[in-house]
């Protein structure tokens, strides 16, 4: 059986305020894009994981697909050995979710492939128990995010229309260095309601709180996103926190530019 975990951006993200469990509250809006690693899993008589694409930096052992199959399989004794296969094209580090969605299509391969017959709510907390943001990769549309991320309302909003540009230098943040750095505070600025005006008026309306921190530790981040905007961008930004640089052009505007040492990837 074969799934293919999806990347994903955030318009906005606040970082509100520190919890007493040492978590963070924020605001964002995940938005799905159609950029995918491939997850295969095949009845063995024994467990194997075979990484294939990117480079997976760190012990396999540990790798979230894995503690993913061992979450599940801890709980239900019908679930058997297997061959895993990943092969990675979300870069890694990158703030764009792609080991979070891979654990999460684990998840609902094991539920599909073993007819545990967990119900959404289930899929969601085993989720949880993987990465804040892992329950939203069990959606299939854009969300209103607040929490820790997990807790998720769909919310309409519908890029189809537009290309995006995604650069991903060879640079990957630590998430929780990032966290580390940054002084929560309430947001300036109504996302809910900034998201609604018109993509190029975003700029204004629209941040992402950790990008002072990255860019200030990563200045070549600020000068990808800034050439984004001066080869047409109606809209840039970093996701998450880091290092992935994004631009939303008109479809007919896709512009053919390139950086030196980086990671691109088109989405038409």
């Amino acid at each position: 059986m074969i799934a293919f975990p999806h990347a994903k951006i955030n318009l906005g993200l606040s970082v509100i305020s520190k919890r007493p469990d040492g978590f963070h509250d924020l605001e964002t809006i995940f938005y799905p894009l159609p950029l995918h690693d491939v997850l295969e899993i095949i009845p063995s008589d024994e467990t194997r994981f075979f990484p294939t694409g990117l480079s997976i930096p760190g012990n396999t052992d540990d790798n979230i697909v894995l503690r993913a199959y061992r979450l599940l399989k801890e709980k239900y004794a019908r679930i058997g050995c297997l061959d895993i296969h990943l092969h990675k094209t979300i870069p890694m580090g990158a703030g764009m979710g792609g080991g979070s969605s891979d654990a999460a299509g684990m998840v609902q391969l094991l539920n599909r492939f073993f007819e545990l017959k967990l119900t959404n709510s289930d899929l969601i907390d085993f989720a949880l128990k993987l990465g804040s943001d892992c329950p939203f990769f069990m959606h299939n549309g854009p969300c209103f995010a607040t929490g820790r991320g997990e807790k998720l309302a769909p919310f309409t909003l519908d890029l189809s229309g537009y290309s995006f540009l995604l650069i991903h230098p060879e640079i990957k943040i630590d998430t929780a260095w990032a966290f580390s750095q940054i002084k929560p505070f309430p947001p300036l600025l109504d996302l809910k309601e900034n998201i609604r005006l018109p993509i190029s008026g975003w700029r204004k309306a629209v941040h992402n709180d950790f990008e002072k921190i990255v860019f200030d530790a990563h200045p070549s981040l600020s000068y990808i996103k800034e050439k984004l905007y001066t080869a047409g961008a109606l809209f840039a930004s970093m996701t998450g926190s880091g290092s992935t640089i994004f631009g939303i052009f008109e479809k007919s505007s896709l512009p053919e530019i390139s950086f030196e040492d980086s990671y691109q990837t088109f989405i038409r």
